[in-house]
């Protein structure tokens, strides 16, 4: 056969534009690093221990017994919706309709998607919190919006909004808010009064929001607020959420969506053109899992924190300025102290260094600079585990 004499498809790239600067996901390329090397990962965000036995019984009780193992509903099974409006009701009072109000999908990274593909066309612009999520920068360019970030800055041990520079951002051309908290990959948990502040732009400027709260049953200090119950918000917001880092079955992808009738509609518009449905049997398992009693949710919490202390304390005695999160299962700390400027060329130098691989957190902001030295921590792992990556990390200041 002759050698081809131009690419397939032509000189044009194959990637779409609005992808090609994305690449590969630095979690991908740290996972695989942490592999290679035979380094504990505290890169990506997953437990490395299954959530509670009961609800992995259900799962394959569903599965045995013919539950979801042929398509689901498109909004979800009825089981499930009801059990998500539940608990909306049961931890903040917010009353949602299951039929109407309530959407599942594969995971809150489908939510996110769906959402912003349904709300934004050419020419939007969507105020999203910087460092940011990887997946939120590439929906929004998918949607062909235009991103304009709000950078979290280190202050006093924590990472905090500048409400000034929020409420300068929007523009004629603003259509959304996007938020999250608690917030990966900071740890930040917005308060009331800067939740309050957001809601009272949102309804001034009339935009909508779409915020990710994942991590609600993670909050250290304090409780979660979701922003939908501060007056004028419900109405105008699509709140998401997921399964997997509250009952650690991150493999599942059982997320969803709580909004008026009319922004679920929207958003199930694309959802449906996506995955269409997904994780049957595991929905029926999840609807179980959000009526566990309270202790489920108090201990969970307990113990997160205290892995928290674990490594928070353990990066400190490394050397690094450690920011202590209040929420999710991620620390971020700043390698300045330790002599360090660029902290993508430290995450890949480290596993050669002590056996231990990490995020660094420049690859979550467009300013690369002002994320420049920070790295991110993940310790939803065993504590036998945290305790050795403490050791290993004790080796930097060695």
């Amino acid at each position: 056969m002759a050698p081809m004499s131009a690419p397939v498809g032509g000189t044009r790239p194959l990637l779409n534009r609005r992808l090609a600067s994305f690449g590969t996901t630095i979690f991908a390329e740290m996972s695989a690093l942490a592999a290679r090397t035979g380094s504990i990962n505290l890169g990506q965000g997953f437990p490395d221990t299954d959530g509670p036995a009961e609800i992995a019984e259900a799962a394959s009780r569903a599965v045995l017994t013919g539950l979801g193992n042929q398509y689901p509903p498109g909004p979800g099974i009825p089981e499930l919706r009801t059990a998500v409006a539940e608990h909306q009701q049961r931890f903040y009072g917010l009353s949602y309709d299951p039929d109407t109000e309530v959407l599942v999908t594969a995971g809150a990274t489908e939510a996110i998607a769906a959402s912003l593909l349904a709300l934004l066309e050419p020419g939007d612009e969507v105020i999203a919190l910087e460092p940011y999520y990887d997946s939120y920068a590439a929906c929004i360019a998918m949607a062909g919006a235009t991103r304009v970030p709000v950078t979290l800055r280190p202050h006093a041990g924590a990472f905090t909004l500048d409400l000034d520079e929020l409420r300068a951002a929007v523009t004629p051309r603003t259509r959304l808010l996007l938020l999250n908290t608690p917030h990966n990959p900071t740890g930040t948990v917005l308060t009331p009064a800067e939740l309050a502040a957001v809601a009272e732009l949102a309804v001034d400027r009339d935009l909508l929001v779409v915020t990710d709260e994942v991590y609600e049953h993670l909050v250290f200090e304090g409780a979660h607020l979701p922003l939908a119950s501060l007056p004028g918000m419900r109405e105008r917001t699509v709140t998401i959420s997921s399964s997997g880092k509250t009952f650690s079955f991150t493999g599942w992808k059982v997320g969803w969506v709580t909004a008026p009738p009319e922004l679920v509609s929207a958003v199930r518009s694309a959802k449906q053109f996506l995955t269409y449905v997904s994780s049957g049997p595991f929905q029926y398992a999840i609807a179980e899992a959000l009526r566990l009693p309270d202790d489920y949710y108090e201990g969970f919490r307990a113990d997160l924190a205290a892995k928290r202390d674990i490594l928070a304390d353990g990066l400190a005695a490394a050397g690094f300025e450690v920011f202590r999160p209040r929420g999710t299962y991620f620390i971020t700390t700043d390698i300045t102290p330790l002599g360090e400027k660029d902290g993508l060329a430290f995450c890949r130098a480290l596993p050669e260094r002590c056996g231990v691989v990490a995020i660094p957190n420049q690859v979550f902001y467009d300013d690369r600079a002002a994320g420049a030295t920070q790295v991110r921590w993940a310790f939803c792992k065993r504590t036998v585990v945290l305790e050795e990556a403490v050791e290993r990390l004790g080796r930097l200041t060695h």
